[in-house]
């Protein structure tokens, strides 16, 4: 449904019209404006307390038709407002000045019947029109609606997920929002009135942003995924291989909606540090993975297919380059000259240049303890759930071995480390007798100094950028991981530009 193509509804009774009412109330956000038009007895107010009691959580709220009030508030959980508003009274656009409508509604979810008395105004914008239909049953009505300002989208995938969920036997799940990641994807937790559980993804197509480099947005160059098809094809691609990815129980492809199995909450790491065994078990899936030939397009649908893209050269400096955009300037507060991000970018193009891999492999990229899950009612590697793939590429086996072993949230000692190294390669050479181990350490050294050094570009954007400090409490322990690595001899030149321009991440000790 495109931006103004109406959505009409027959609702055939008015606990449809209830149910109307608190479908919208899922998509409104602070803000939003719905214009509520129809005849006496259509239904108007019948929709605005449903609306209005599902958006501040009481079902037994009284609502009150604001027909000589003209403006009734409503104070929701965490402070938002919700305004209901029957204009039809108004004497005049100054009358809603004196009530004070634009401040009142600025911040929050605003209800208007008779909005044809509203001024001209922008921003999102929900126009319903409800009128009675008898020829479709007695206290038929029928619902006509159309979203402007960017709410037409939003209510186009609010319209699919709940034909998502209506069709797939979770149409009467409760949804629990779940603590989502650094990515613009959300998630939510169904659990059925049987107690049957699932999760789902609401991942729309990421749009282009600004051109950053070579007429390129930011996604493009580091290789992150456009839409949900991505997370399908792994996802299937880990299963084929007998691992623990979740199993795909619903999918609307093109709005980005995955119903997916939930594998539970139980972590591979405690809050003091990672649990060794299970750990082990994931370098383990790293080592089968790594150690099998797998093809870099993947099926998605009838049809479909997913290119894995190559983690190139020129997607692991753009991620480097986060530091000295962000971390120098914010936190180090050493803005850089033009002469010491060229020294940088050539250190290390150097240090890069030198660690292509013979055999690209599946690259998850974030591979670590967050997207971890142990399930401990299966067997052997199906132990490692896995989560979080859908920025996968074509890249070398040492960077997903980095991103364990090395958790930007996980302390990891160098000697547990080292162990566990030892425990891939071991792994490895099962299956490969030949699998060079001295060439491995190399780019391991190298990616996960890249990782760490892109890290703490993320981290400090995430705070400076997105109001998101909680971040940085990681630094200092991602900063030890950065000295630990530009120790290794591949790294001399960027150990020291490190020493030399930002001293602080590579004492001259280390």
């Amino acid at each position: 449904m495109a931006e103004r193509t109406p959505w009409e509804i027959v609702l055939p009774d008015e606990s449809a019209t209830e149910d109307l009412g608190r479908f919208l109330a899922e998509l409104l956000r602070p803000g939003d404006l719905v214009a509520l038009s129809g005849g006496l007895g259509g239904g108007k107010t019948t929709l605005a307390r449903a609306l209005i009691r599902e958006i501040v959580g009481d079902p037994d709220l009284d609502v009150p038709s604001p027909t000589f009030t003209l403006i009734q508030p409503y104070e929701a959980p965490g402070g938002q407002m919700v305004v209901h508003a029957d204009l039809y009274r108004l004497r005049g656009s100054d009358e809603l000045v004196e009530l004070g409508f634009d401040e009142m509604t600025e911040r929050a979810v605003a209800l208007v019947e008779w909005p044809d008395r509203l001024p001209p105004r922008s921003g999102p914008t929900l126009a319903v029109d409800l009128a009675l239909k008898p020829e479709f049953g007695e206290g038929a009505r029928l619902a006509r609606l159309i979203g402007g300002g960017g709410l037409g989208e939003r209510l186009m995938r609010a319209r699919a997920l709940r034909a998502l969920l209506d069709r797939t036997g979770w149409g009467e799940a409760i949804r629990t929002p779940m603590q989502g990641d650094a990515s613009s994807r959300a998630y939510e937790r169904l659990t059925n009135p049987d107690g049957a559980r699932a999760v789902l993804m609401i991942a729309p197509p990421r749009p282009d942003g600004p051109p950053v480099r070579d007429g390129k947005p930011y996604s493009a160059i580091v290789k992150l995924a456009e839409s949900v098809h991505a997370f399908v094809a792994v996802d299937r691609g880990l299963r084929a291989l007998g691992l623990s990815a979740p199993r795909i129980l619903g999918e609307d492809l093109e709005a980005g909606l995955l119903i997916i199995e939930d594998l539970g909450a139980e972590p591979v790491a405690d809050p003091g540090g990672p649990r060794p065994e299970r750990y082990a078990e994931a370098v383990k899936v790293l080592a089968r993975l790594h150690g099998t030939a797998l093809p870099g397009v993947l099926p998605v649908a009838e049809g479909k297919d997913h290119v894995l893209p190559p983690y190139d050269l020129e997607a692991l400096l753009f991620e480097a380059d986060l530091l000295p955009d962000w971390y120098a300037p914010h936190v180090a507060g050493t803005p850089l000259s033009p002469a010491a991000r060229a020294a940088f970018t050539a250190a290390w193009t150097e240090a890069l240049d030198g660690i292509q891999p013979e055999r690209p492999t599946w690259t998850l990229r974030d591979y670590h303890s967050p997207n971890l899950i142990w399930l401990p009612d299966r067997d052997g590697l199906e132990r490692i759930g896995i989560i979080d793939f859908q920025d996968a590429v074509l890249g070398h086996p040492a960077y997903d071995v980095a991103s364990l072993l090395q958790d930007a949230r996980v302390d990891a000692s160098a000697e547990f480390e080292l162990r566990l190294l030892g425990l891939y390669a071991r792994e490895r050479r099962l299956r490969e007798p030949d699998f060079d181990m001295q060439g491995f350490a190399r780019a391991y050294a190298v990616l996960a100094a890249q990782r760490a050094t892109k890290i703490i570009g993320i981290f400090t954007r995430l705070d400076r950028r997105d109001g998101k400090p909680d971040y940085l409490a990681h630094l200092p322990r991602i900063e030890g991981y950065l000295a630990r690595n530009l120790a290794h001899p591949a790294l001399a030149g960027v150990r020291d530009w490190y020493q030399t321009h930002l001293p602080r991440l590579c004492p001259a000790s280390a």
